[in-house]
């Protein structure tokens, strides 16, 4: 699999240097075997209550009719590269508490929580994935009969990574500039919104 890993600031696992979301994705199929982990991951996200309010549509390339059903829910944008990954999905979010009916504030977080372990399950297959948040929901509610107080909240273009230069030539600058993140500074704060927490000063070695 082509990688961009992560210069990361500080001491993380491996799968998270590794993982990153491709433009390119070579042809080859992806074991309905591997299919499996990377969703029984996803099961085992934490949510809210344990409401599990995630579930997810799945369409692979065996199936073409599926696969460009699926591929018509995204955006053009994403379409043109998503059409070469062998695995589509739809990530779905259940709004409502099943127990009781109420809004569920944490639905899209417990559903990033579940894909973000399906990503690393992924990553440590040597597979790719790339979420994006660019799909038409309103055509996947009825393609798919998504039901009430539910919806398509994001898209899934699961594949191997291929070399950037298979990416669509106005991609292929993306799939080739290294990672980049804000630095921690820039997010974890204390003592009020926007100053840096006291956990992120490295002491000074003991004279």
């Amino acid at each position: 699999m082509s990688v961009k890993h992560a210069n990361a600031a500080h001491p993380i696992h491996d799968l998270i240097t590794r993982r990153f979301s491709p433009y390119a994705f070579s042809g080859r199929a992806i074991s309905h075997a591997d299919l499996r982990s990377l969703f029984e991951a996803a099961r085992w996200a934490a949510s809210a209550n344990n409401e599990q309010p995630w579930s997810y549509i799945v369409a692979t390339r065996e199936d073409a009719t599926e696969h460009a059903r699926l591929l018509s829910c995204l955006v053009d944008a994403n379409q043109v590269w998503a059409k070469a990954a062998p695995v589509l999905a739809l990530g779905v979010v259940r709004t409502r508490f099943t127990r009781n009916d109420k809004p569920n504030a944490a639905a899209r977080h417990d559903l990033g929580a579940a894909s973000a372990q399906l990503s690393l399950e992924a990553t440590a297959r040597g597979i790719a994935v790339h979420p994006m948040l660019g799909i038409l929901p309103d055509r996947a509610r009825e393609l798919y009969a998504i039901p009430e107080h539910s919806e398509a909240l994001t898209g899934l273009a699961i594949g191997y990574a291929a070399p950037p230069d298979e990416a669509p030539a106005s991609l292929r600058e993306r799939d080739q500039t290294p990672r980049t993140r804000k630095p921690l500074e820039g997010f974890v704060f204390g003592g009020r919104y926007g100053e840096a927490s006291s956990v992120l000063s490295i002491p000074s070695p003991p004279s």
